[in-house]
C-alpha cells in the first residue's frame, strides 16, 4: 500500500508598511522549510495536528532583500518580515505578482498600515508592545514595599 501526500497551500496572512511586508503562516508546524528570494517566498512542512503537507510558493509582486528577512516559528504560527528592496516605492497594491485572488491568502489588517499613515507611529506599536512585555517581566515586587510615594493601598497590609 503505498500512500499519496498532497499538498495543499496554508493559510497566509499578510500585512505591509512602508519599507516591510508581514507575512503569518497560520499553521502549526515544528520545523518548517522556508525560503525567501528576492521575488519568491516558499514554505513547505507538515503540520500538527493532522500531519498534513501544507507547501505554496508565493511569487512577490516586488523584490525584497532576502539578506535582511528573516521568520520566527512561534508554535502555531511562523511570521515572516521581509524587508522591500527599495523602500522609496509606492506600497504594493497586492501580495502576488498575478492578477488571481488566492483562497488561502488574506489581509491581516491588524497590522495593516495605509500609505497615508506613512507618519504615524504605527510603525513603532510592536516595538512598543514588547517594551511593555519586557516591562512587566523584570518586575518582581521586590521594590513594591518601600513606594511611600503612592497613596493607592496605605489602607491595606503588607502581604509577602
Amino acid at each position: 500500500m503505498t500512500l499519496n501526500l498532497t499538498s495543499s497551500p496554508p493559510s497566509v496572512s499578510w500585512a505591509q508598511r512602508s519599507s516591510r511586508v508581514f507575512l503569518t503562516f497560520n499553521v502549526e508546524c515544528e520545523k518548517p522549510d522556508i525560503k525567501i528570494e528576492k521575488k519568491t517566498v516558499s514554505f513547505k512542512g507538515t503540520c500538527a495536528p493532522e500531519n498534513k503537507l501544507h507547501e505554496v510558493i508565493i511569487s512577490l509582486y516586488a523584490e525584497v532583500d532576502p539578506e535582511r528577512s528573516s521568520f520566527r516559528n512561534k508554535g502555531r504560527l511562523i511570521e515572516v518580515y521581509l524587508t522591500k528592496d527599495k523602500s522609496d516605492e509606492p506600497f504594493w497594491p497586492t501580495l502576488t505578482n498575478d492578477n488571481k485572488k488566492h483562497h488561502w491568502l488574506k489581509v491581516d489588517f491588524e497590522r495593516w498600515q495605509d500609505e497615508d499613515d506613512e507618519g504615524s507611529t504605527a510603525d513603532d506599536f510592536d516595538d512598543m508592545n514588547d517594551l511593555f512585555a519586557n516591562k512587566m517581566e523584570i518586575g518582581d515586587g521586590a521594590d513594591d514595599k518601600d513606594d511611600s510615594s503612592s497613596s493607592e493601598g496605605e489602607d491595606l497590609p503588607y502581604v509577602q
